[in-house]
């Protein structure tokens, strides 16, 4: 018999944790992807791309009622498709995109620092990934508050963006000030890459196990971190392509940098280390969720209770989150990162499709729960998880 995690975690922490890994670091490059596609419409392809998220953010929301646990995917599919077999896999299958995509960002975060710094790459990702393991085992509470305060100036140098993008910029973009009418096409292509920019919230379900009345904050956190977020993209996005030309914003690999640059006409290194912090928070917001699937799939089979322990003192899964942070910091010195995002995301919404759908078939025997849906919304997220998985897989 193993000790419980503790509960320490109320709704405002998780939905800075949640909003932490979405915005990540990938809105410092992904913005002018989505500019390249939708023109001057990217901040309507990125609000799109949160409507097509919120059903399965919705689905997820129920489920989490129903079944506060950690590895909650694993719990979902099990109890829905009656396999167990099947939702070991999808643990498992979610403890590897973690792991990888958790590797590509601190690598990625790694590139931005010694942009700036002379330090060796292999060196500053053993220093940061030993640094965030010690954090995650420490405690929860510790690891939330560590990642809140990131996401804090995540959404600081976010705002500092969008001012100078709609307050600041001395001259407005031509391709805004002659404004093309929407190409619904590329809208819609575009809308299918901004929808990765909302991948994230499933992470909050992980915690279930160590939130204070779960019925209540697991709903809001999640509902909150997409709302948050997707209003922030939204709003960069309108400062970018205003304040910016398309072309240049299309083809920059520092699309945000180039906004304050234009806009203010100041050197923009402070957003390379705001880079830095928000790689920092989606590694270690990426680390506490494996390590609690990974805890969460013990209690369901023997083969992997040596992942169970929780310690007595900090009150966390410590084995499994150093086992995850060793994986990911040797991914991280040893694999190439190219195309490692994209594959993380086709899994997850392969995921998002057999969740929408066990969620169906749950309803289908109890309609009751903490927190429930329209039987229509699991469908519809089903359906858009399908479409966005044809988009990134063809």
């Amino acid at each position: 018999m193993t000790a419980p995690l503790k509960r320490r975690i109320g709704p405002g922490l998780l939905t800075a944790y949640g909003t932490g890994v979405m915005i990540g670091a990938g809105i410092y490059v992904l913005v002018g992807a989505v500019a390249g596609l939708a023109g001057i419409w990217a901040p309507v392809a990125f609000l799109i791309a949160g409507i097509v998220a919120a059903p399965s953010a919705l689905s997820y929301a129920e489920l989490s009622t129903r079944m506060p646990e950690a590895a909650g995917e694993a719990a979902y599919i099990a109890a829905g498709l009656k396999s167990e077999a099947f939702a070991i896999f999808v643990g498992l299958a979610i403890v590897l995109a973690g792991t990888i995509s958790a590797a590509a960002v601190l690598r990625g975060g790694v590139g931005y620092l010694t942009s700036i710094m002379p330090i060796p790459t292999a060196l500053a990702i053993l220093i940061f990934g030993c640094a965030l393991i010690s954090v995650a085992a420490l405690g929860v509470l510790e690891s939330l508050a560590v990642a809140a305060l990131f996401t804090v100036i995540e959404v600081i140098g976010l705002a500092l963006v969008i001012w100078a993008g709609v307050i600041e910029a001395p001259v407005i973009s031509p391709d805004w000030s002659a404004a093309a009418p929407p190409i619904w096409s590329g809208i819609g292509i575009a809308a299918s890459l901004a929808f990765f920019a909302f991948i994230g919230f499933e992470d909050i379900v992980n915690m279930a196990e160590e939130v204070k009345n779960p019925s209540r904050s697991l709903p809001l956190a999640i509902l909150w971190s997409l709302i948050i977020t997707a209003l922030l993209y939204a709003l960069v996005s309108y400062a970018a392509v205003r304040a910016v030309p398309l072309s240049d914003l299309a083809a920059s690999d520092r699309p945000l940098a180039l906004v304050w640059e234009v806009g203010t006409g100041r050197s923009a290194g402070f957003l390379a280390i705001i880079a830095v912090l928000a790689a920092l928070n989606g590694v270690l917001a990426q680390l506490v969720m494996a390590a609690r699937v990974l805890y969460g799939l013990g209690g369901r089979t023997q083969t992997l209770a040596v992942f169970r322990p929780v310690s007595t003192r900090f009150g966390t899964p410590v084995r499994a989150t150093v086992i995850v942070g060793i994986a990911l910091i040797t991914a991280a010195l040893l694999l190439p990162v190219s195309a490692l995002a994209s594959a993380t995301s086709i899994l997850l919404l392969a995921v998002f499709a057999v969740v929408n759908l066990s969620l169906i078939r749950l309803k289908s025997i109890s309609a009751s729960a903490p927190f429930s849906v329209p039987i229509s919304v699991p469908y519809f997220g089903l359906f858009a998880s399908l479409l966005a998985l044809g988009f990134a897989i063809f």
